[in-house]
């Protein structure tokens, strides 16, 4: 169970550096369909500044969610790892209730998950 609880983690981390991809480097109509935007507001400036400055958060979570699968076993490793999906599942709530009910599926669901997952194996 514990390594399935790291592949989740690992997944986790793989899907917010998708997210980062998404926010910095797609194209404006590809952003507007993924995050259920106006293509007019996702072509203004402010709203490229606001998701390139959301995509390096969400890039940063994402290489830190892959890095605590290197971390040393025990109470530390399984902590931060708890720690990073509560945050993934907190962002994704709000963000859900926020901005658009694809949050939910995306990223609080799987992050649910893997917390549930991750108490289970220890």
């Amino acid at each position: 169970m514990n390594t399935v609880f790291t592949i989740l983690i690992v997944a986790l981390g793989i899907l917010h550096l998708g997210i980062m991809g998404l926010e910095m480097f797609a194209s404006q109509s590809t952003q507007a369909n993924a995050f259920d935007m106006d293509a007019e507001f996702v072509a203004q400036s402010g709203a490229q500044t606001a998701l390139k400055n959301q995509g390096i958060y969400n890039g940063m979570l994402g290489a830190l969610l892959v890095a605590s699968a290197f971390l040393p076993a025990g109470q530390v490793k399984v902590l931060a790892q708890l720690g990073l999906a509560l945050f993934v599942l907190v962002v994704g709530i709000f963000g859900g209730l926020t901005a658009t009910k694809k949050i939910f599926l995306i990223q609080a669901l799987p992050a649910a998950i893997t917390i549930a997952l991750g108490l289970l194996a220890y």
